[in-house]
């Protein structure tokens, strides 16, 4: 999480490499890396739970999530291992996006329900994949964007996440009944090699693959202790606590609402996407111009209007426009705080290992989001949701104050 300028480290590629055909590669890679990720984890729910499977699977399903917080455990070998001229965490991309395709193409000859072992033992090693490939790409990402071109590329970093989400949790469930599960897994397949052909025709910039030699570990650790460094692990820590717990409300109020499942799909997982993505951009592209401790700063401010607009599905009580509206501005309002926190994340990647730190660091980043939507629902359970949209808006305000302490959030610029 030290942002390293060591001799041997090597920095990003300069701006004029990183060109419209750079940036859809990544908005692609980005996108398919969750897109069959989210059908499982969110369509295959609803099919299983529609055809009367037992919760012990619809559990085991929930838990291919777990997968991508372990991916700690291997980033260091991707930083390592090298292919020569090849390309480094090109053919790591390489290598996991055509095992997706393969998987994706084996799973379609399988039946959900009749052979749930074989298909439940098919999507973890998709999870596997799927998570080692975002490990590569963001190495790429560290090393391919120079510091000025990292506001439009994180935004497309944040919006192929909710693109994928969209997607593979909205439109293919929307088209199953219409493809069947083969027909699901071929249009996956398809989607997914789309990448893979964009990876085949793309070339690493000697740059990037230059061989460097990694920061002595007693040197990383006594880094550790520059407050600059303590600072940014705070803020990276309290930053998704707020918008977490007000995100775990929305669904639980709009179903006391008396929406059906289909609208409120439609709602969070389409409309709400989409709004995300036009803030992610919009985001990407102001950060770019103010610098990075005005964006945070600003961002933050966004972040507590998008816990505060929560407030209203969760007072609503019927299906009126308002609470669709409420749901888009937490979207709108809540990812270009994740745009700017992965600037910075991207920022403080070494140039020695960018594919561990910048992992490392969006790990806890988003363990305490998933965590908070936990804590979120049950401070509701216990003390209803106006108890949760308070403790949530303190955090909110924590955030805030963190980053306008932060004077340098990118460990030295500012």
């Amino acid at each position: 999480m030290i942002r390293s300028s060591l001799p041997g480290s090597i920095a990003a590629a300069p701006a004029d490499r990183v060109g419209g055909r750079e940036r859809l590669l990544l908005l692609s890679l980005y996108t398919t890396q969750t897109l069959a990720l989210m059908f499982f984890v969110a369509a295959l729910i609803a099919i299983l739970a529609e055809a009367g499977a037992d919760m012990d699977r619809l559990t085991r399903v929930y838990m291919l999530g777990l997968v991508w917080p372990a991916k700690l455990l291997w980033a260091p070998l991707v930083d390592r291992v090298r292919f020569g001229h090849a390309g480094h965490y090109r053919v790591w991309a390489i290598i996991m996006q055509a095992a997706m395709v393969v998987v994706l193409a084996v799973m379609a000859g399988f039946d959900p329900l009749d052979d749930f072992n074989t298909v439940y033992v098919l999507c973890l090693a998709l999870a596997l994949l799927s998570a080692t490939q975002d490990v590569a790409v963001d190495g790429l990402a560290c090393r391919l964007l120079p510091v000025e071109a990292r506001g439009s590329g994180n935004a497309l970093q944040i919006a192929g996440g909710l693109l994928g989400t969209m997607v593979g949790a909205g439109g293919v469930l929307v088209l199953y009944p219409h493809l069947g599960w083969p027909g699901a897994m071929a249009l996956l397949a398809a989607v997914t090699g789309v990448s893979l052909v964009q990876l085949l025709a793309f070339r690493e910039p000697g740059s990037v693959t230059a061989v460097v030699t990694p920061p002595p570990l007693r040197r990383r650790l006594a880094g550790l202790r520059r407050p600059d460094v303590l600072g940014w692990t705070a803020l990276l820590l309290i930053w998704p606590a707020g918008s977490g717990m007000a995100y775990a409300l929305i669904m639980p109020a709009l179903v006391d609402a008396g929406w059906s499942m289909e609208r409120i799909g439609l709602v969070v997982n389409v409309a709400g996407p989409m709004a995300g993505i036009l803030g992610a951009l919009a985001a990407g592209l102001i950060a770019g111009r103010i610098g990075r401790r005005p964006a945070l700063i600003l961002a933050a401010l966004v972040q507590l209007a998008g816990i505060a607009v929560v407030a209203v599905p969760v007072l609503s009580t019927g299906e009126g426009w308002l609470p669709v509206a409420a749901v888009c501005l937490y979207f709108l309002f809540y990812n270009p705080g994740a745009t700017v926190m992965a600037m910075v994340m991207m920022d403080r990647a070494s140039t020695a290992r960018p594919a561990t730190d910048y992992s490392l660091q969006s790990t806890f980043h988003a363990a305490v989001g998933m965590g908070s939507i936990s804590a979120g629902a049950a401070i509701a359970a216990a003390g209803g949701a106006g108890a949760t949209l308070q403790v949530a808006g303190i955090a909110g305000l924590l955030a805030l104050v963190g980053a306008v302490l932060l004077r340098h959030p990118s460990g030295g610029r500012s």
